[in-house]
């Protein structure tokens, strides 16, 4: 008769050790290592948030700066074209009351000339039986050349022209009988009138 002993058969059973009840195999939990991998994902994410805000932010300051810079270089321009007409109307301008000054400066020297002209026009004519034939200066004196039917003629034209106050001297330089008028008694006459100091500068300016 065979005898088999069913305890040999079983699964051999796990051996405790004497010390702690035992050893345990050390095994992490499978949680811990992707809590660490999405902290790492969001550390990421976040920094790259922050770099790609920070990029807009300098990229659109540039943005302003430039355009700032444009507007200000197109203004600085427009105000170049401003300041070279108005340089250039200025010039004209400045050309224009030179020309007027002028043309102002040519008539008050023509008015001594004038003036002293129709103050002996008016004296040769408010002096009876003398008129002029020719009349002639150097700036200095007028040299008077005419005709008179008497010699106090003459010298009712010497003080008429004393009288003007335009003189400092009147002097008679020659007189004579003309014998080219028959039916008159006539004289020829020259006259020589020293111009006065201030007639002088009033020519002159």
């Amino acid at each position: 008769m065979i005898r088999i002993n069913l305890s040999s058969l079983a699964p051999p059973k796990t051996r405790r050790g004497k010390r702690g009840g035992g050893s345990t195999a050390s095994m992490s939990t499978p949680g811990e290592g992707s809590s660490t991998i999405v902290l790492v994902l969001v550390f990421v994410a976040v920094l790259g948030g922050a770099i790609g805000l920070s990029w807009y932010m300098v990229n659109r300051e540039h943005d302003r700066l430039d355009k700032e810079l444009k507007a200000a270089v197109a203004e600085n321009l427009k105000l170049s074209e401003v300041k070279a007409k108005y340089e250039a109307s200025k010039k004209k301008a400045d050309v224009f009351e030179r020309r007027v000054k002028v043309i102002e400066d040519l008539k008050e020297a023509q008015k001594g000339p004038v003036n002293l002209l129709n103050t002996v026009a008016d004296t040769v004519n408010r002096t009876d039986a003398v008129w002029l034939e020719a009349m002639t200066s150097d700036g200095k004196s007028l040299d008077f050349v005419g005709m008179a039917l008497s010699p106090d003629a003459v010298a009712e034209l010497m003080t008429n022209l004393r009288k003007t106050g335009y003189f400092k001297t009147v002097e008679i330089k020659e007189t004579s009988q003309d014998s080219s008028v028959k039916e008159l008694q006539a004289f020829k006459f020259e006259l020589i009138c020293e111009i006065g100091a201030a007639n002088k500068a009033q020519r002159q300016s």
